[in-house]
């Protein structure tokens, strides 16, 4: 995201491009891993209000507004589902939306001076964006996301790394140097492989496809092995 004017707030055009980049990424073989990341001060801001107050005075009947968020499910679903291996870099704000983008990624490392907060019940609204919540809960455990959505309290990198919402907590001079230690050995894995094992990962992350893991296995498993893709050096 390249808008540190507005903080890196999410609008519809950051959503178009965010989902363009996704998908060209995926329709490429040789890509493994993208990373998300937010240029400035920070990382993101959330949902672009001033987009919402715009398009709710524009069409008073929701419908314009219902549409945006449509397209955030969109993103956050690819996301969700995405067969690339998926990196957040975060520094600086990381709030409401920022931190639904985020927390669909695979792996996260944050900056020291990260702070994190999810304001929207203070806002007036739910916390519905992206139809994130329910792998929020996950991540970062169901007492303490609840305590944070119902106060909307701010919260530092120390304690997102505690509710394991973050893998990492680097000084922010560091922060490149973090994502590389991850990506560098990344881009030298199988595609195959690696995409196989995205969505072992995905589909095994819905509970509700627990009990078909074996076959799940054994079908990945061939797949891979049909393909004649050899073990590589970890």
């Amino acid at each position: 995201m390249n808008i540190p004017e507005s903080d890196n707030a999410i609008s519809g055009k950051v959503l178009d491009d965010l989902l363009d980049v996704l998908f060209r990424a995926e329709a490429d073989p040789g890509i493994r891993v993208l990373i998300l990341a937010g240029a400035g001060d920070d990382f993101s801001v959330g949902g672009d209000r001033t987009e919402f107050s715009t398009l709710l005075a524009q069409d008073p009947s929701g419908e314009a507004l219902s549409a945006l968020l449509t397209k955030a499910e969109r993103l956050c679903d690819a996301l969700r589902g995405t067969e690339l291996v998926t990196i957040a870099r975060l520094h600086g704000r990381v709030i409401g939306a920022g931190l639904g983008l985020a927390v669909l990624c695979d792996l996260r490392v944050g900056a020291d001076n990260c702070r994190f907060r999810m304001p929207e019940l203070g806002l007036g609204v739910p916390p519905a964006w992206g139809g994130i919540l329910p792998r929020l809960l996950r991540e970062g455990g169901q007492p303490e996301v609840r305590e944070l959505l119902l106060t909307c309290a701010a919260f530092d990198a120390s304690k997102a790394k505690e509710l394991s919402l973050l893998n990492k907590v680097v000084p922010l001079e560091q922060l490149d140097s973090a994502v590389r230690e991850w990506s560098k050995p990344l881009t030298r894995r199988s595609p195959l492989a690696l995409r196989m094992t995205k969505k072992a990962l995905n589909a095994y992350g819905n509970t509700a496809q627990l009990a078909v893991g074996s076959s799940f296995d054994t079908a990945l498993l061939t797949s891979v092995l049909s393909a004649r893709e050899l073990t590589r050096r970890p």
